[in-house]
């Protein structure tokens, strides 16, 4: 049963008495946060999951049974939002793994493919090798050897921001190589 004093802060609260729900959330607040806490571990999921179960039992304040004990009210419905929120996880989880499923299709060349891609490789290397010897280095360092900036900065002793000129450079020049090739 419930004290009489409570009695009428929910009575109150149920006819939108503002100092009423403050009172009911200071009230109960700790013994929900608490419970979340132990439930989540997580400081800011109790919180989160706190603030809805008030606010959703603020809304459905009119349902409650005076029979029961508003803590233990209090708790179903907190206990509710944390199992909705887990389900909700679970699903865009498994809506993910879905997706990547799709994403993870055989790639794998055929053996077409790869003279293709070889062909293409081995002209590409004769076009890089028209460029001069400092721009050929950054991109074999770059797209070959998958060096980053810092790793190209430090290899040929240039600073970072030469490197990135150097290297926009040299694509500038193998596009124009490849264009001319085209024409």
């Amino acid at each position: 049963m419930i004290s009489e004093q409570l009695a009428q802060q929910i009575d109150k609260a149920r006819k939108g008495n503002q100092i009423a729900y403050k009172y009911l959330l200071d009230y109960y607040w700790n013994q929900v946060y608490s419970f979340q806490l132990n439930k989540t571990k997580d400081e800011y999921e109790a919180e989160e999951i706190t603030i809805q179960t008030f606010s959703k039992a603020f809304d459905k304040l009119n349902t409650y049974n005076e029979n029961y004990n508003f803590k233990t009210w209090l708790i179903t419905i907190s206990k509710n939002i944390h199992i909705d929120l887990i389900r909700k996880k679970h699903i865009e989880t498994t809506q993910v793994d879905k997706k990547t499923e799709k994403i993870f299709v055989d790639e794998t060349p055929t053996a077409e493919d790869q003279l293709i891609i070889d062909q293409n490789l081995s002209i590409l290397l004769n076009l890089i090798k028209k460029l001069k010897p400092h721009y050929q280095e950054v991109i074999q360092l770059r797209y070959f050897q998958e060096f980053s900036y810092k790793e190209i900065s430090e290899k040929i002793n240039e600073p970072i921001n030469n490197v990135k000129v150097r290297l926009l450079r040299a694509k500038k020049l193998l596009a124009e190589i490849i264009k001319d090739k085209e024409n």
